[in-house]
């Protein structure tokens, strides 16, 4: 198991060539990625309610299947429990995911749910990463731009992605609040942002069906 401990930041579109620019400047050109995703749950939520996530994504190189609790999120720093398997193809392999899972929580919730999953929405984004130092600090800065679709009743529904997403790959937590303050004072309107793209996406289907925070 991994602990996820990530600072999240919204901005604006108009944003993203300026705050690339910044990092640029300081650490070289960023690695620009194409990620896509799909979201899945039970047709009642279970995982949501459970203060989980279910996600698979296709990177470049490979699938990845990745399960999330919700965890903490205070003034867009997160901290989460995260279990991310490789996958041949695009199909989820949940007996290899549950095996790995070592919270007996998280555990029963994903096999409670495994027989019943549906996909439920979507992420597409393009994603430009920035591997920076700070007081001897490893953090992984990236700058998403993309949306979340969601069929519901066979109407597509949309939200767009516009995100800074600095995580802490080793090191200080408070790394990452030093970081975050450098960026606001440079960009004054960047804030905080404490909803998860998995969030995001059941307030997109309904917003009853939104996990909460916990």
């Amino acid at each position: 198991m991994g602990i996820e401990r990530e600072l999240k930041l919204a901005l604006a579109p108009s944003q993203h060539d300026d705050v690339a620019r910044f990092f640029d400047e300081r650490t070289g050109a960023g690695k620009p990625i194409e990620l896509a995703n799909v979201y899945f749950d039970t047709p009642d939520c279970a995982l949501a309610k459970a203060k989980s996530a279910l996600r698979l994504r296709r990177t470049p190189e490979q699938w990845l299947q990745t399960f999330k609790t919700l965890g903490k999120s205070v003034a867009g720093l997160s901290n989460r429990h995260e279990w991310e398997l490789p996958v041949k193809g695009e199909a989820l392999e949940i007996d290899a995911l549950i095996a790995a899972c070592d919270d007996d929580a998280a555990r029963e919730a994903l096999q409670r749910a495994a027989s019943n999953l549906i996909a439920l929405f979507k992420t597409d984004f393009r994603r430009i990463v920035w591997d920076i130092e700070r007081e001897g600090s490893q953090i992984e800065v990236a700058l998403d731009s993309g949306e979340i679709t969601a069929d519901v009743d066979g109407k597509m529904r949309r939200a767009d992605i516009s995100e800074l997403e600095l995580e802490l790959k080793s090191g200080e937590e408070n790394a990452l609040s030093m970081l975050a303050a450098e960026l606001r004072g440079a960009f004054p309107e960047i804030v905080p942002e404490d909803q998860s793209k998995a969030q995001r996406g059941y307030l997109l289907r309904e917003k009853s069906e939104m996990p909460e925070k916990s």
